[in-house]
């Protein structure tokens, strides 16, 4: 599958001990008006670039056509740094969300460079993912928030890390991965992985997903960049290639 993208693209907080305890984040977001979600570069139902919205529309029919019956989880991961593959992460989500039968939930996993808790309006008071593969948070739920979307989630990374393999390996990281996908079988998991060829991340992550979406940055890398990237990871979760045209 190849599947071109015409959109725009584009260090949370420290823990407080005692917010860590609480559920869920007490007061959602407010929800954005259209200007405002595409000024952060999110589609929305009446997106007025509408090549754009349906862009990812296309990109989630296609998983869905994929992954069968099953609630799947995602990994997109840009080829290099620059290839806007968080844009395309945030947008792949929030195209599973415009389903009112569906919910996604985005997990920030490119700890060197944290975006998504800013694009999507979410303050991590409660810490975020790497605080939870740290067990400084002994549970899931504080750190899963609301968005200014609805029925989309976001996992944050919570602080900026240097190494980050051993985290993505660990019995914690995927005991988050299969508690939030296994507490509701109408959510979508898409993970927010790093550049494929800087570090074995992402490899690492793609042991955690159904399906691999690679991201390459439209002019920004070379067809052997591609391949070397695509061979990181299992021919059969190898869903296709999004060439963004926006870092």
């Amino acid at each position: 599958m190849n599947s071109r993208t015409h959109p725009h693209n584009d260090g949370a907080q420290g823990v407080d001990p005692s917010a860590a305890r609480s559920i869920v984040r007490a007061v959602e977001p407010p929800l954005l008006s259209p200007r405002a979600l595409e000024d952060r570069r999110l589609i929305h139902r009446n997106d007025s670039t509408r090549l754009q919205a349906d862009a990812f529309r296309d990109l989630r029919t296609r998983l869905l056509a994929l992954g069968g019956d099953r609630n799947f989880v995602t990994l997109v991961a840009p080829v290099v740094p620059g290839c806007g593959a968080s844009f395309v992460a945030r947008n792949l989500a929030a195209a599973f969300a415009f389903d009112e039968t569906k919910t996604a939930t985005l997990i920030d996993c490119d700890a060197l460079r944290p975006a998504q808790h800013g694009a999507l309006g979410v303050d991590a008071v409660n810490g975020g993912l790497m605080d939870y593969l740290d067990d400084r948070i002994s549970e899931i739920a504080p750190v899963q928030y609301r968005t200014v979307l609805p029925r989309m989630y976001l996992v944050p990374t919570g602080g900026v890390r240097e190494i980050t393999g051993e985290s993505f390996s660990s019995l914690r990281m995927r005991s988050l991965v299969d508690s939030l996908r296994s507490t509701h079988g109408n959510r979508y998991l898409v993970l927010d992985g790093p550049p494929v060829l800087q570090s074995p991340d992402a490899r690492i992550l793609s042991d955690l997903a159904d399906l691999v979406v690679l991201v390459a940055g439209y002019g920004r890398v070379t067809t052997e960049q591609i391949e070397k990237a695509a061979a990181n990871f299992e021919p059969e979760k190898l869903a296709g290639v999004v060439f963004n045209d926006i870092q």
